[in-house]
């Protein structure tokens, strides 16, 4: 098992996209009020108190869509500011990052993730359930402007869904060829539209890499990254092509993370409900940090068992957060 140092915070559970495979079709989600969503102070302590004195060192932004968090850029500079701080980094779909890359950039964030699935407006739009306004060309610059400022990796997570997007694998993976972008291939997982993914299905990683081995070569990248994603290499391409293979590969070995949601519930696992802390509560009730550490510590201790690899002991029934709520 690896050490357990990273921690993905989520700042905010609403979005600007609804995502097929993020947000169930149809359905109105409650969003979490203002009010319920753990302060920029909240956090803050959290972090100092008791996520760094028991080993975490590494922290990604994530939502929901972190961008739409008020004061977005002033919590990014008062985290990277904490001389613990190894590593901060954040995902988001890119569509108001042309506007705030540099802020960023200058309030200490140095690594990025954007979802693109498509290369295809129409596709996209599709992909994100906005057939009205097409957010592609937003995107697409939001994705220029952090490539201009210097975000170093920057990376394109795509989630490949059969019969929708899994025709363009190899555009994408082309993208990594004459730019230092590194693609991300993601499996579609069940959480957030079970629906869908029922209907649908997904596409092992082995197959995605089959196609583009055939199509430009592909060796092991000698890079290595702070997720699962195994590393490889079109030959002579300027960046890296990853696969995150939670659906055919289970890596639970090699996990080495935790989810913050944005009302301050810690969960173990993303695809097991077990075990799960409700941070924010306890702090509000002035339960003592140093009893919250040692809760956040013995979680630490049983997580190998909360893993989905073991989660025919674990979770029952439905899971009870979407992708988007759980901050993926």
């Amino acid at each position: 098992m690896n050490q357990v140092d990273y921690l993905r915070i989520s700042l905010i559970d609403r979005c600007n996209f609804r995502c097929q495979y993020c947000m169930p079709s149809g359905v109105e989600l409650d969003y979490i009020l203002r009010q319920q969503l753990l302060t920029d102070e909240e956090l803050l302590l959290l972090l100092r108190e008791v996520f760094i004195p028991v080993g975490f060192t590494r922290f990604r932004l994530t939502g929901g869509e972190p961008l739409l968090r008020p004061g977005v850029v002033e919590l990014v500079k008062a985290i990277a500011s904490l001389p613990e701080t190894q590593d901060l980094s954040m995902t988001t779909n890119g569509f108001l990052l042309a506007a705030k890359a540099q802020e960023l950039y200058n309030a200490g964030l140095r690594r990025i993730n954007i979802s693109l699935d498509s290369l295809n407006p129409e596709t996209f739009d599709k992909i994100i359930g906005d057939r009205v306004h097409s957010r592609w060309q937003q995107v697409w610059q939001g994705i220029q402007a952090a490539h201009q400022v210097g975000f170093d990796p920057l990376k394109l997570n795509v989630v490949i869904i059969p019969g929708v997007n899994d025709q363009e694998v190899l555009d994408l993976a082309a993208l990594t060829i004459d730019r230092q972008w590194h693609v991300r291939f993601i499996e579609f997982m069940p959480i957030g539209n079970d629906s869908l993914f029922g209907s649908k299905g997904w596409v092992d990683s082995a197959q995605l890499r089959d196609r583009i081995r055939q199509a430009f070569g592909l060796e092991t990248s000698q890079v290595r990254g702070n997720g699962p994603a195994d590393i490889f290499q079109i030959p002579s391409a300027q960046g890296t092509l990853g696969f995150i293979s939670q659906m055919s590969e289970c890596f639970c070995d090699r996990c080495n993370r935790m989810r913050l949601s944005a009302d301050g519930w810690l969960r173990p696992c993303l695809l097991n409900e077990n075990g799960q802390i409700d941070l924010k509560a306890r702090l509000r009730a002035g339960v003592a940090l140093a009893e919250l550490r040692e809760q956040v510590r013995q979680l630490l201790v049983i997580k190998p068992e909360i893993n989905f690899k073991q989660r025919d002991s674990g979770t029952t029934g439905n899971y009870t957060r979407t992708m988007s709520q759980i901050g993926g």
